[in-house]
């Protein structure tokens, strides 16, 4: 059986071009709608003349309803996906990122598609002590970021309840493998250890470094979106994807250390506003209504990041690329 035409916003990102990489090696058509504002339209070099990009703004109804057509999943991806920045610029990220998904949504319902997955984020929880998060927490989120995708959530809820249109809000944890870019502005903390460790650059830990995340290969990411788009029980739901396991700032550092051969020591310095202390998911409820298990351990998959790195480097292409 033919499988349905797949949307990605934000496909040309991090996440969302390994998406659009999962999706179409699993025999999906794809199309990617991105403002290339953050994206890179070289992470979807490699699928040239297999897919189609539309350059566009999620706030311009006339692009997202041209992106829906004929659409059957959508994976809304595309959001500034920042806690600085919606501490620095609350207006525009809110404007994004919530008005952006409504849009989404009300295209999406309006054009007869038949599920949205919801990038949404553990930032909803805030700096719980109930450990392992699970999904039954009450939110409390420490930042307008956190809320905006709280409130994404909830738009993905009532869509379902009142006009039908299957939603399901994926709350991932700190994603991390190839293709994030350690020199954006507001660069996840992984990219920067292995560029300056690469280098034999002091790395800088903000706080102590014995906060602890809950850290998750892109791969695994991939796979649980993949999973999510076709479960029969997921409708309606927000679920942790994560590894279940916890690991510290400073335990990422000495694994980075060690593999790349490393000879400096971290610097540390203030912890940055509106950061969290703790931080790991209890995933049952994936494994229930996802069938989803992690399969890339914290070593493994930071030593894929850098071969990786070690491949793009070695054929001339850029790092941020592959």
């Amino acid at each position: 059986m033919a499988k349905g035409l797949c949307l990605v916003t934000g496909g040309a990102g991090f996440i969302g071009s390994h998406l659009v990489d999962g999706l179409l090696a699993a025999g999906y058509p794809v199309r990617v709608l991105d403002d290339l504002s953050t994206g890179d339209e070289a992470n979807l070099a490699r699928h040239h003349g297999a897919l189609r990009l539309l350059r566009g703004d999620l706030r311009d109804r006339d692009a997202v309803r041209a992106a829906m057509a004929g659409v059957e999943v959508v994976f809304h991806l595309a959001a500034i996906s920042s806690v600085q920045r919606s501490i620095i610029d609350p207006v525009e990220s809110i404007d994004v990122n919530v008005r952006g998904a409504m849009q989404v949504l009300q295209m999406a319902q309006e054009s007869g598609v038949r599920r949205v997955i919801l990038a949404s984020s553990a930032a909803v929880y805030g700096d719980s002590d109930a450990l392992p998060l699970n999904e039954r927490e009450a939110p409390r989120p420490l930042s307008p970021y956190a809320v905006h995708k709280l409130a994404c959530e909830h738009l993905c809820k009532v869509f379902t309840q009142m006009y039908g249109l299957e939603t399901v809000a994926l709350r991932y944890f700190n994603v991390y493998g190839a293709r994030q870019r350690p020199d954006a502005e507001y660069a996840a903390a992984i990219p920067r250890f292995v560029e300056r460790l690469r280098r034999n650059d002091t790395p800088v830990i903000f706080g102590d470094g014995e906060q602890t995340r809950d850290f998750i290969h892109i791969s695994d990411v991939v796979r649980a979106n993949l999973l999510a788009a076709e479960s029969p029980t997921a409708c309606g739901c927000a679920i942790n994807i994560a590894s279940g396991h916890a690991a510290s700032v400073n335990e990422v550092v000495r694994i980075l250390t060690e593999l790349t051969g490393a000879t400096v020591t971290p610097r540390y310095d203030a912890p940055q506003p509106g950061d969290i202390r703790e931080s790991v998911a209890d995933i049952a409820l994936a494994r229930e209504l996802l069938g989803f298990e992690p399969r890339v351990s914290l070593r493994e998959g930071l030593a894929l990041l850098l071969e990786s790195q070690r491949s793009a480097l070695t054929s001339g292409r850029r790092v941020t690329d592959h």
